[in-house]
């Protein structure tokens, strides 16, 4: 069964930084096939047998504490799951220069539909909207300083995603769906 790990904070302003061949090496070991990294913000895609994102995460922060020192956030999805996030994406979003689109990932603790009234949009600025194991935002590039989820980065929500732009987002399902 084909999988995405998204790692959360990895590479970010000098922290954190691991080597995504390491990375590879280290997913490998684990027991991890058909391995595949995507750009070296965290996105590994590849095959196991095993049916349970959330044990397939805790294996894979294991095995990065191991061997990198780093207790680093790791979320799974299936192909399946995946799906369903990335073909909710509005085909007119682009991350540009006209507009911002991301992809906030959740942890199971968070993962909610009310989430979208408790993360402080402007209505009249932010698209947000929710999918199981994720939330979808877009916002014109130049009202991105008024947009209300500016106030999230920094929060304990902000803490309990990854975020991905949505070409990113796009990618890493073409990737997924190689196998």
């Amino acid at each position: 069964m084909r999988h995405v790990a998204l790692l959360r904070g990895i590479n970010v302003g000098g922290n954190n930084k691991i080597n995504m061949k390491e990375l590879q090496k280290v997913f490998e070991e684990a027991g991890m096939e058909n391995v595949k990294t995507y750009i070296n913000s965290g996105n590994i895609i590849f095959s196991s047998s095993h049916p349970s994102s959330k044990e397939l995460a805790a294996i894979l922060e294991g095995a990065i504490l191991e061997n990198f020192n780093l207790e680093i956030r790791v979320l799974v999805y299936s192909l399946e799951q995946y799906e369903k996030i990335a073909q909710a994406i509005p085909p007119h979003w682009t991350n540009g220069d006209e507009m911002k689109s991301d992809v906030l990932f959740l942890w199971e603790e968070i993962d909610r539909e009310s989430l979208v009234e408790e993360v402080g949009t402007k209505h009249d600025i932010d698209q947000l909207f929710y999918v199981p194991g994720a939330l979808l935002w877009a916002v014109d590039r130049q009202l991105v300083t008024r947009s209300g989820m500016m106030k999230l980065a920094g929060s304990a929500l902000y803490k309990r995603m990854t975020v991905r732009n949505v070409n990113t987002a796009r990618k890493i399902y073409e990737l997924m769906k190689e196998e």
